[in-house]
């Protein structure tokens, strides 16, 4: 994990590498700072030798300058290393999200990818600057300290050879315990974030029910179990502060006791004791530094397998070496087509079962079908959203698999059913279709559409500023808006998932004959709830349990399908008698 993790400092390895360099030369520099109190007291003060006392005083004083730098110097290159380190992690979390096909998106949630963005993110940050700054230094430290206590007394160096094995014991319980409560905090802190991106995302849905005491509750509960696990976790950890802090007072009052002890003696000056109680605060103090870092990777371990989690997920789909770059043309073709979701609970069920069925480039085919019966996974499947279990799906005359993805997708506009506009102004959300389009191709696209008309009502226009999700425009406006969007690509196939059902029949009619005199020649498949909305197509396919159940013109349908003669009769019914009320 650590190899996988090193491998996004990249461009940052010399602060990376700087950092511990300064950190060796500042630690350097305090360990000779008591050596040096040590010499004024003992051969300076008490041989009254002014001379020397001045000439060692100012090493003493260059030395704890030069601690300073080197320690400002550290932290400087540390936090530069730690925060670039952050940004290459989330760039590449985010980056192969976007790489993901929807097989691949399905394995997480959007809050749990949130999470990991953020506070996982963060843990590794922090505990990556701990490891190249007070990683070094606390080893370094207690080192070169418990050197210099060796050189002054190895009798009082005893007390750290034995104080040092218990801490680091005490160091490996706190690890082996608190490592799987942090795993379920972050779990929790996934619902967490779920629970409070639901109600900001639904709010005027929550209001218009009066469900905020349920929501509240909600919250409470998931809050509750952050709180819980938490607890838990710093319970564990919490014991550690005592037993530092008890070893170092030990070792502090053991020194001193037989340190004067040797004074009496003649065995030890008054200045070595002095030196020997700083460097006792400098070890015990490096070994606080490492069991606050011990702390800090215990949690980053955790946030860290959730991060490599999301970069390591091969995504299903890939491009082919020599991938072909331009679809000819909008012809569509399913050959002996199956499709299964690859979750838990599909895993043996097919959404698509044997789909035989050809499209001529230009038609317009009208898909109707109850719900669940794989309108939506026929289509997704053109432009390679999902892949195909078995069988082939061609598109003109060529295997899906076979295209560049980019090029593929770009000759494919697709309408989902779920319409998303993002915050920004109606230009910016329109020209996702094409990035350079004009504004004149803007308002082509949407009289195409039915959208121009009203967008011009608006005082800004084209420059009115969206919401975030669209929500100061209609149900009706958004489908609009997002069908314009998907014709400024201009391509040979465009897609409508149900993308009508907020708009008037008569409007719906409109785009229809919209799309047949100004797109010929793209191919045209429209899902729809609605009769009216494909009774003029070439072709209606009636789907049911992911199997076509019929194909054939609304004439001939009425006559040969029953499915489809019920659905006709039981929707002119019901347009009947409004009419008659």
């Amino acid at each position: 994990m650590i190899k996988k993790l090193a491998t996004f400092i990249k461009e940052y390895k010399k602060d990376a590498i700087l950092t511990p360099f300064f950190v060796v030369l500042e630690v350097i520099m305090e360990v000779l700072i008591p050596f040096l109190m040590a010499k004024i007291i003992d051969v300076g003060i008490y041989g009254s030798d002014v001379s020397y006392i001045i000439k060692i005083g100012t090493f003493l004083i260059l030395a704890a300058i030069m601690s300073l730098l080197f320690g400002m110097l550290s932290g400087r290159y540390a936090a530069k290393a730690s925060a670039g380190f952050a940004k290459n992690l989330r760039q590449a979390m985010f980056y192969k999200v976007q790489d993901y096909s929807f097989e691949n998106i399905n394995k997480f949630s959007t809050s749990s990818l949130v999470t990991r963005m953020t506070t996982d993110v963060t843990n590794v940050q922090m505990a990556f600057q701990m490891v190249i700054r007070t990683l070094v230094r606390g080893p370094l430290m207690m080192v070169f300290a418990l050197l210099m206590v060796l050189t002054i007394s190895p009798k009082l160096a005893l007390i750290f050879l034995i104080a040092i094995p218990f801490l680091g014991a005490i160091l490996i319980y706190i690890a082996l315990k608190a490592h799987p409560n942090f795993e379920r905090v972050f779990k929790k802190y996934d619902a967490l974030n779920r629970v409070v991106q639901e109600n900001v995302q639904a709010i005027r849905v929550v209001k218009a029910y009066v469900r905020e005491d349920y929501e509240e509750e909600k919250f409470k509960k998931a809050n509750d179990d952050v709180y819980k696990n938490f607890k838990a976790a710093e319970k564990i950890i919490a014991f550690n502060s005592p037993a530092m802090q008890l070893t170092i007072y030990t070792c502090i009052l053991c020194i001193s006791w037989i340190g004067s002890n040797l004074i009496v003696g003649n065995s030890m000056q008054t200045g070595e004791l002095s030196t020997m109680i700083s460097y006792a605060w400098q070890i015990l103090a490096s070994l606080m530094m490492l069991s606050m870092v011990f702390v800090m990777i215990i949690m980053a371990t955790s946030s860290a397998e959730r991060i490599l989690e999301v970069i390591e997920e091969t995504p299903s789909i890939k491009n082919k070496k020599n991938a072909l770059k331009e679809v000819k043309n909008g012809s569509i073709e399913f050959k002996h087509v199956d499709f299964v979701y690859n979750d838990e609970q599909e895993k043996n069920k097919y959404a698509l079962k044997d789909i035989n069925l050809k499209i001529k480039s230009g038609e317009t085919i009208g898909i109707i079908g109850g719900t669940g019966s794989s309108k939506s996974s026929l289509v997704q499947l053109i432009p390679r959203l999902y892949e195909a279990t078995h069988g082939e799906v061609l598109v003109g005359g060529k295997n899906v698999k076979d295209y560049d993805l980019h090029a593929l997708r770009d000759a494919v506009s697709m309408v989902l059913q779920k319409n998303v506009l993002f915050s920004g102004t109606i230009a910016e959300n329109l020209r996702w279709g094409k990035k350079d389009a004009t504004d004149e191709e803007l308002e082509e696209a949407c009289k195409l559409a039915q959208a121009d008309a009203f967008i011009k009502e608006f005082p800004s226009k084209y420059e009115t500023v969206l919401d975030q999700g669209g929500t100061n425009v209609s149900g009706g406006q958004k489908q609009r808006i997002c069908i314009a969007r998907a014709l400024l690509k201009k391509p040979k196939i465009l897609i409508l998932d149900d993308s009508t059902s907020a708009v008037d029949t008569k409007t719906d009619a409109l785009i229809r004959d919209a799309f047949r005199q100004k797109i010929p020649h793209t191919t045209k498949l429209i899902i729809a709830q609605r009769i009216t909305s494909v009774m003029d197509a070439d072709r209606i396919i009636v789907l049911q349990n992911g199997q076509i159940n019929g194909v054939g013109t609304h004439e001939e349908l009425l006559k040969k399908n029953q499915i489809y003669r019920e659905v006709y009769e039981s929707q002119m019914k019901g347009v009947e008698e409004s009419e008659k009320r």
